[in-house]
């Protein structure tokens, strides 16, 4: 029997970092990486042998050749991605340590797919094979004509009875072209059946605050302090089936423990908690957590606790991997879930 398809729809970016732990005015030269929140979750699932169909609108130029060469290589199936635009998206990363966190500059005004428009895309052909779509926050927060195209795609994909899921993922130096995510995010997660996202997203989008408790404070995360933000989402959202929340405590640049929750409307999931000492990159933390996550409920669809574990798992071992995405096999996240955090040769 074959996997269920997956389709994921957004923004793949070129990433220049200086390289190592170096700041922007140190740079000689940058490492180049190709990523991008929904690009990341696909590369995982495909690691994962899930057949996996990435959408986006890429330039027809040499920058633009390479982001699909890096999807093809990784296994993403690209034949839907469209051409046309000018530019590649960019971000520069300057990688934090110990005490100094990491910094973000984006570059992606007037990117190919940040100039894409409803009409665009044949939704009906993407979905035609699929089982499960999945978007973030990040796509409709870099323009209107994004936004609508992915609006376009809900409904088919809705129509279609195809499973939908959302990273919320609040991006608040995205939201630049006159509409708050506010107006614009609550339309789409209509749509949704499982949602993942965190108090700062629930309240930056939805106006939603924890209640009775403060999860803001100290590096000690207490998971059951979001269990009224996760039902909170449920009651806002009919269709939404299932609320996942990463759970990151930051000691450090360097030093984060990291866990999850999830809650089905009846019962509230707790993942063990991982100490994550020596961050390689954790950027796309959360984009392997949602591949992760992906895999599980396809994987063990009667077991919500095993699919929990193995996201949280990925997405540790993720931490140790540099670059956006998450480059580990499934035999790996099951060592590790298993208990096995050696980090022994394997000969």
């Amino acid at each position: 029997m074959k996997p269920p398809q997956v389709v994921t729809f957004g923004e793949i970016m070129l990433r220049l970092s200086p390289p190592g732990y170096s700041r922007f005015s140190q740079a000689q030269q940058f490492d180049v990486i190709y990523g991008g929140g929904e690009s990341n979750v696909a590369v995982s699932l495909a690691n994962f042998g899930i057949p996996v169909h990435f959408v986006t609108r890429l330039p027809l130029n040499d920058i633009g050749d390479c982001a699909l060469q890096e999807l093809r290589k990784r296994g993403v199936g690209t034949e839907y991605i469209l051409r046309g635009g000018n530019r590649l998206g960019i971000y520069f990363l300057e990688m934090g340590a110990v005490a100094r966190g990491s910094k973000v500059i984006y570059d992606r005004n007037y990117s190919s797919i940040a100039e894409a428009e409803g009409g665009m895309f044949d939704w009906e052909s993407i979905f035609e094979d699929a089982h499960w779509f999945h978007w973030t926050g990040i796509t409709p927060a870099i323009s209107q004509g994004a936004a609508d195209a992915l609006l376009e795609g809900l409904k088919v994909a809705s129509n279609k009875g195809i499973t939908i899921s959302t990273d919320l993922n609040y991006r608040k130096n995205l939201w630049k072209y006159g509409k708050a995510s506010s107006e614009v995010m609550p339309q789409l997660v209509e749509y949704c059946d499982i949602i993942l996202g965190n108090e700062e997203d629930a309240e930056k989008h939805f106006d939603i605050h924890p209640e009775g408790v403060d999860v803001t404070q100290g590096d000690s995360i207490e998971a059951e302090a979001y269990e009224s933000v996760c039902a909170q989402l449920m009651k806002r959202f009919d269709k939404c089936k299932k609320v996942i929340v990463t759970l990151r405590g930051s000691i450090s640049a360097s030093h984060n423990s990291w866990s999850g929750v999830l809650y089905n409307g009846e019962k509230l999931m707790t993942a063990p908690t991982y100490q994550i000492t020596h961050i390689v990159d954790r950027v796309g933390g959360g984009d392997s957590f949602m591949g992760g996550l992906i895999y599980g409920l396809i994987a063990w669809p009667d077991d919500e606790q095993k699919a929990l574990n193995f996201a949280v798992a990925a997405s540790c071992l993720k931490h140790t991997i540099f670059g956006d995405a998450n480059l580990v096999t499934t035999d790996e996240v099951i060592k590790l879930m298993e208990g096995d955090a050696s980090g022994r040769v394997s000969r």
